[in-house]
């Protein structure tokens, strides 16, 4: 008899100790399963953040100063032979200041008056929109804050791989050696640079993974200079000269509030 009993209560504390694992294994497996949904939402929301902080940043409207691939307030200056493609202009100089001949521009050549190459096409009103309209975006781009890069390089940015965002230096840049910059078709770079910006001769801009001169854009508060048979891309908004050294080139824009200087450049606008 007692020993019946003895099986009985050993059988009925299997059955509550099977039934118990059961239970813990069952509370473990949702526990994985919640972390594992909760790791998931997390990442989503990051990614969807990270989405969200990448989309803020947007480019800046050039107006009838994006018609232009090189525009300047004082004149442009020339050794032949270079080749541009894409619509020049100054304004309010007079046409005299362009020193460019008509077989090295590919596009047209706008005057403020009688002035300048035989092939010139004059239109003051349209300059000046352009000129002003090119003043609207160097405020825009200087005004933007929260930078996502501060001084990046100290301002050497030789061997860098720049990816999209909102650049700031606070003094002079330089560009010693290649770099390249790398996003998608529709991702955005804006460099804000306080100081002149002086790349090396012989350097090289590179684009990569999609990236398109047109979103890429430099603002500077001091001269630019291109050095020899450099080549660079994106649009440069400069609030003095921009100078290019011989055989340098540009895929982008030269949009300078006094002049620009040319020795046997390639300048392109971009598509």
């Amino acid at each position: 008899m007692i020993l019946k009993k003895t099986t009985a209560i050993i059988a009925m504390l299997s059955i509550v100790f099977m039934s118990a694992c059961s239970e813990d294994q069952d509370t473990s497996a949702a526990s994985a399963e919640n972390a594992t949904l909760n790791k998931s939402v997390s990442l989503k929301e990051e990614s969807a953040g990270l989405n969200q902080r990448s989309g803020e940043l947007s480019g800046v409207n050039l107006g009838l100063a994006g018609d232009f691939v090189i525009l300047s307030k004082s004149g442009i200056t020339d050794v032949f032979q270079s080749a541009i493609t894409g619509d020049v202009g100054t304004s309010p100089i007079t046409g005299a200041a362009i020193l460019l001949e008509c077989v090295e521009v590919t596009g047209t050549i706008y005057t403020v008056d009688a002035a300048g190459p035989a092939c010139k096409i004059t239109n003051s009103t349209r300059l000046t929109s352009a000129v002003g309209d090119m003043q609207t975006a160097y405020t825009d781009l200087a005004g933007r804050i929260n930078p996502d890069f501060v001084n990046l390089g100290a301002g050497d940015i030789g061997g860098q791989t720049l990816t999209p965002g909102l650049y700031k230096w606070t003094s002079a840049l330089l560009i010693p050696t290649d770099i390249s910059i790398s996003g998608g078709p529709d991702d955005i770079w804006i460099f804000q640079v306080d100081g002149t910006l002086d790349m090396s001769s012989g350097v090289n801009i590179t684009l990569t993974n999609g990236a398109q001169a047109k979103n890429i854009y430099w603002q500077v508060a001091d001269a630019v200079t291109l050095g020899t048979t450099s080549h660079f891309e994106g649009n440069i908004l400069g609030a003095t000269g921009i100078n290019l050294k011989t055989g340098a080139s540009i895929n982008g824009r030269m949009l300078a509030q006094t002049a620009v200087t040319l020795q046997m450049n390639t300048v392109k606008k971009p598509q």
